[in-house]
């Protein structure tokens, strides 16, 4: 994935009401950008942290720029929600993920569970027992805690939930993967944030323990683009 422009180097000042950042532009102005990010955002908000912002083309947007990065300790973390869903489907298809490739179809957003939608659902027209299908939901990872990844950052019921309607996809006999993507490259390996939402990491145990599939991918950031690179290990 390639930003479509430049992303401007700014200075974060603070981000408060979740989605909103006041950064200060090179020039000196202080402008408001959106911060596509519902996380706390543990360790990627300190007052004074170098950011990158890309312009919102959208003429339709109340706010001129959007927070794509930021750097933390020299590394690039990226903490733009919008973008996982994409970079996962870039990777299938690119064949970067292997676990998840052999499929005919791709859709993303598609309607299943209570009232839910999956990020990425694979299919394949035919099987023994008609389509074939593969429920991929995708987390984003920007937690650092030492060397590890950690998931969540912050309580996430919608996120027990999601690992909930995987384990019932299990159940009725398709396949359910959960996707860490870490937009980060200075972590040795990932593990659910049992410290921060224990009804998480305990709901994961068990959906593993019911057949979901867990995955982890780091993702390769410049101020270019964005990648998924490689596999990081999991202590799950």
């Amino acid at each position: 994935m390639f930003f479509e422009n430049d992303l401007v180097k700014a200075r974060l000042i603070k981000r408060y009401k979740r989605f909103l950042a006041d950064v200060e532009l090179p020039g000196g102005e202080v402008v408001t950008a959106h911060c596509a990010n519902s996380g706390s955002m543990l360790g990627c908000k300190e007052p004074g942290s170098i950011v990158y912002l890309s312009p919102n083309t959208n003429p339709k947007a109340k706010l001129d720029w959007r927070w794509e990065m930021l750097e933390v300790d020299g590394h690039l973390v990226g903490i733009n929600t919008s973008h996982p869903n994409r970079l996962a489907e870039e990777a299938i298809q690119a064949g970067v993920i292997p676990e998840l490739s052999g499929y005919d179809g791709l859709r993303r957003e598609v309607k299943y569970g209570q009232n839910s939608r999956i990020d990425i659902l694979l299919e394949n027209a035919s099987g023994e027992d008609g389509a074939v299908q593969c429920f991929v939901e995708v987390k984003n990872v920007t937690l650092k805690v030492g060397d590890q990844a950690q998931f969540p950052d912050s309580v996430t019921a919608r996120g027990t939930k999601h690992l909930r309607e995987l384990m019932d996809m299990v159940a009725e006999g398709h396949r359910a993967v959960m996707l860490y993507l870490v937009q980060r490259a200075d972590c040795l390996s990932f593990a659910p944030a049992a410290d921060i939402d224990p009804a998480y990491a305990e709901t994961l145990a068990e959906a593993i323990a019911a057949g979901v599939e867990t995955l982890c991918y780091v993702c390769d950031l410049s101020t270019r683009g964005i990648r998924v690179d490689r596999p990081l290990p999991m202590a799950v």
